[in-house]
């Protein structure tokens, strides 16, 4: 019995020497690989994205300006203030404000020429959607994020907007001013 179980010791060793220097050889290929190999082909990764960070900061408090944010009769006070639905353009969008208050929520704004829907909301702190501008190619999504923070009575949105298509930074930065900041600040003062 002795002899059996030396036998059986013996062939486990072995099975873990091999394994060990089969794991080595592996780990060792592994490094040699070049780089580009293991990260996927350089045409893969955009080194050029665009986007937004914007800091804009209001009198009301966070609860006030959630509730602007995601209240259809109050973002509809925000639309007209900012005027863009005179705009030859924006006239014949006829959809009205839309704007779950759920996550998966939909919400349509200015007409039904923004839409999307609610990914994460934490009332009075964050807003995270995935939204798009109608012009854009179908399937085509961005994300904006609103963090919303106390600043003394008032408040400050963290807003960053990613994965709009190249080239629209310019504009949909000022679009964020002309038509959310600025008549934002009119409803809230």
């Amino acid at each position: 019995m002795i002899g059996a179980e030396r036998t059986t010791q013996a062939k486990n060793l072995a099975t873990r020497r091999q394994w060990l220097a089969t794991s080595a050889l592996a780990a060792g290929s592994v490094a040699l690989w070049p780089a580009q190999t293991l990260a996927g082909a350089p045409e893969e990764i955009s080194h050029s994205a665009e986007a937004i960070h914007q800091q804009p900061t209001f009198t009301a408090s966070p609860a006030r300006v959630f509730k602007a944010l995601m209240d259809s009769q109050q973002f509809d006070k925000v639309i007209q203030i900012s005027g863009v639905m005179q705009s030859d353009v924006m006239a014949k969008m006829k959809k009205p404000t839309e704007i779950s208050r759920d996550v998966g929520g939909a919400f349509a704004l200015f007409g039904g020429y923004i839409v999307g829907r609610h990914l994460e909301l934490v009332p009075n702190e964050l807003i995270v959607q995935a939204w798009r501008v109608g012009s854009w190619d179908r399937g085509l999504y961005s994300i904006v994020k609103f963090e919303l923070s106390q600043l003394g009575t008032g408040t400050k949105i963290v807003f960053d907007h990613t994965g709009f298509p190249k080239g629209d930074a310019e504009h949909l930065a000022e679009g964020w001013h002309a038509h959310y900041w600025d008549p934002l600040k009119k409803l809230l003062s």
